[in-house]
This record gives C-alpha cells, sequence and structure tokens, in this order.
C-alpha cells in the first residue's frame, strides 16, 4: 500500500457511486474544484476531508491510498436499455463489472474457475436463417441436445460465463454484459438486476446476453453506434435468445399441437421456461401462426393482464454464483472468513464487506466473522480429570 493518496482512486469511487464532481461536493462540504485536484493528484485531502470521502461514497479509507494494481480491463459493454439510461450510471455499472473481474482475478490464484469455452463462429451476414444456424451449433458444442435448458446460469458458468445478480441503482438497466481481460485471458460477465423478475425472463435476459457475446463484435465502443444499427443488434439478440431457448424444430412440433390456446402455452412456459409472449412470437417466426393469429393472442394476452406479469411469473433466485462456490470451497478447506476477506484486500481491492456481499450477490452477513479474543489468563488444571 502506497504513503500518498491515489487521486485516480478517488474518481473510481465517485464513478462507482455515480455521482458527479457537485453531488459529492454537496454531500463532503468542499468544492468541486477541489474535488478536481485531488482526483487529478495535484492536491492531497487531510484526515478530516478523507473521512468525509470515505463515509459519503462507502469506500474504506485504506481504499484511497491502495495502488492501481488490479490487471482488470475493460472492453465494450452492452446495455439492453441504452437508449434509455444516462451515460452516468451506465459507467457506474461498467465501474462495478470491473470490480467484480477485480474479485475474480483475487480469487483466481486458489481456485481452478471453469474457462471460457465459446466455439469460434465466421460469423458473416446475420440475417435469421444463420442466427437459427449459429444457436444450433452452440446447443451442439456444449452437448445440451434439443430439449428445454433446464439451468441456463449454470450452463453458462459451466463454460467459463461469469454470472452476477446485484442491486442495480437505475431501475432503468435491466441486464447488460461486458467484456473483461483478466490476467490477459478474455472473459465475459452477464450482471443481471435482481428483485421481482421470473425464471422465464432471467432466461431471456441470460440468452440475449450470449447472443452478443457469440454474434457481436467486442472491440468497438458500443455507444457510438448509430441508434438503427444498435436497434438490429438486439433485434439480432432476441433472435438468437429465442431460437436457444426454443430450438426450432423440437419447440415447432410441440406447439403445432395447440397454437392458438393461451392455456397450453402456460404448460409449455413451466417445461421450458420461456414466457408465454416469447413463445407466441417464436411461434409466429417458425410460421405455426399467422400475423393475424399472432396480433389475436397478443390482444388477449393484454386482455388477461399478461403484459406485465403473467401466469407462472414469481420471483426467481439466482442459483449460487461461482463466487459463493469458491468461497465455500475455500470455507471447507481450512480458509476462514477472515482469510477470505484478507485474499480480496491483498488484491488492492479494499472495499466493505457488505459492499463485496452486495457486488457478489451473497446472502447479507455472509463474510461477517466475529474477532475471538485471545485475551484468556486462565485454564483447566491437566490433572482436572482426577479431581
Amino acid at each position: 500500500m502506497r504513503s500518498n493518496f491515489n487521486g485516480d482512486r478517488l474518481r473510481t469511487a465517485r464513478t462507482y457511486r455515480g455521482m458527479t464532481l457537485a453531488e459529492l461536493g454537496d454531500s463532503v462540504n468542499l468544492s468541486k474544484q477541489t474535488l478536481s485536484l485531488y482526483e487529478n493528484n495535484r492536491g492531497t485531502p487531510d484526515f478530516s476531508a478523507i473521512t468525509k470521502l470515505s463515509n459519503s461514497l462507502h469506500f474504506p479509507t485504506d481504499y484511497f491510498y491502495g495502488d492501481n494494481a488490479i490487471s482488470v480491463e475493460s472492453g465494450s459493454t452492452y446495455f439492453r436499455s441504452l437508449t434509455s439510461t444516462t451515460k452516468k450510471s451506465r459507467i457506474a455499472e461498467v465501474t462495478k463489472a470491473e470490480f467484480i473481474g477485480a474479485l475474480y482475478e483475487s480469487l483466481y490464484e486458489y481456485i481452478d474457475f471453469p474457462s471460457l469455452n465459446l466455439p469460434t463462429i465466421n460469423i458473416g451476414n446475420l440475417d435469421s436463417i444463420k442466427i437459427e444456424k449459429i444457436a444450433l451449433l452452440l446447443r451442439d458444442y456444449w452437448g445440451l441436445g434439443d430439449k428445454p435448458i433446464t439451468d441456463l446460469q449454470y450452463t453458462l458458468e459451466e463454460n467459463g460465463i461469469i454470472v452476477v445478480g446485484t442491486k442495480v441503482d437505475d431501475k432503468k438497466i435491466d441486464a447488460y454484459s461486458q467484456h473483461l481481460t483478466i490476467d490477459g485471458y478474455d472473459n465475459y460477465i452477464v450482471v443481471l438486476s435482481v428483485g421481482n423478475k421470473g425464471k422465464a425472463r432471467i432466461n431471456f435476459d441470460l440468452a440475449h446476453e450470449l447472443g452478443h457475446m457469440i454474434l457481436h463484435p467486442w472491440t468497438e465502443d458500443i455507444e457510438t453506434l448509430p441508434p438503427d444499427e444498435f436497434k438490429d443488434r438486439e433485434r439480432q439478440a432476441n433472435k438468437f435468445a429465442s431460437s436457444l431457448l426454443l430450438p426450432k424444430t423440437t419447440f415447432k412440433n410441440e406447439v403445432v399441437k395447440f397454437p392458438n390456446d393461451l392455456e397450453y402455452y402456460v404448460r409449455l412456459k413451466s417445461k421450458w421456461g420461456v414466457s408465454i409472449q416469447a413463445m407466441i412470437y417464436r411461434a409466429n417466426d417458425l410460421g405455426v401462426i399467422t400475423n393475424n393469429q399472432f396480433q389475436y393472442l397478443m390482444k388477449q394476452i393484454s386482455k388477461n393482464g399478461w403484459r406485465k406479469k403473467e401466469p407462472g411469473d414469481f420471483p426467481h433466485e439466482l442459483n449460487d454464483n461461482i463466487f459463493k462456490m469458491a468461497i465455500d470451497l475455500l470455507l471447507e478447506n481450512d480458509y476462514t472468513k477472515k482469510d477470505i476477506l484478507e485474499i480480496f484486500n491483498k488484491s488492492s481491492i479494499s472495499l466493505f464487506r457488505d459492499e463485496i456481499e452486495n457486488l457478489l450477490n451473497l446472502p447479507d452477513n455472509y463474510l461477517y466473522y466475529k474477532e475471538e479474543s485471545n485475551n484468556k489468563i486462565i485454564k483447566l488444571k491437566s490433572n482436572y480429570k482426577n479431581l
């Protein structure tokens, strides 16, 4: 740990909280000009100011003296809600994803995580037929067959993709995926906004973000794309998601039995883990129902009040992710919670325990431990059993 204040880390902490210089200045009674000097290492705050910054940003004071030693580089980020969210909130989420990557990196020395396992595909012209073929190719590559995917989160994690559910401050941010380079290796992370989402919606979110990973380049700044091109990519990711989750032949053979019966779609939803509306879109896409039949079914969904909440939409908890699995594995092998927090801090991350729990979607107080006192001044006599 360095002995002098690190202004870069103040900027990162402020960005992480989605605060402007003026907003942070108001909270700590400092001008934005003064804070700008601190962030650019052209001034050093006194102890009182550092304490105020620590309290306002909820970062340990030690964090502001850490080195920039984390070798995590973030690339492009796909936000499904790019056009409806502020750039400030998106940058905050990108920063959080980098911290998640840094926590992953700190465990990398101790845990043999799955390697990224994606097929090499010649994308070419991305028309509807090509996307369908790519989705089936991935199913074959991962050995998924043509049946419903029972646990898509586990499938992604098994193939080296990091999945995290976390509390997102901007309610308009639904899900996003980001390319990370950790220790020189490519990684992808999918961040889901946890809350009241049902399993069907979470499955589609995961499959949609996977579509971006497979189909689209990650070397450009997504923010600079023309709106029409960004919408095309979103449509392509949706097409990939429906093709992956509802494979053409198997799903078509099943839905063709009662294609205009909403109650039948309710039954199919519990089997395939896909929303009724997504299945109706897919049935229309596959030519099982006509456009007029599609419009009729969608009107019935609106009439039933199913647009926002369908039958079977219960809040779905994500499975234990690879972070909890890694921590549990360390605890099973004689590491303590104190040891684990020191592993994180040793990597210059320096976050409060509750912040780590929130970032990694761990249960509240999961990493809490009580410091044992070692001030015992009396002990049992060696022959006490014979007394």
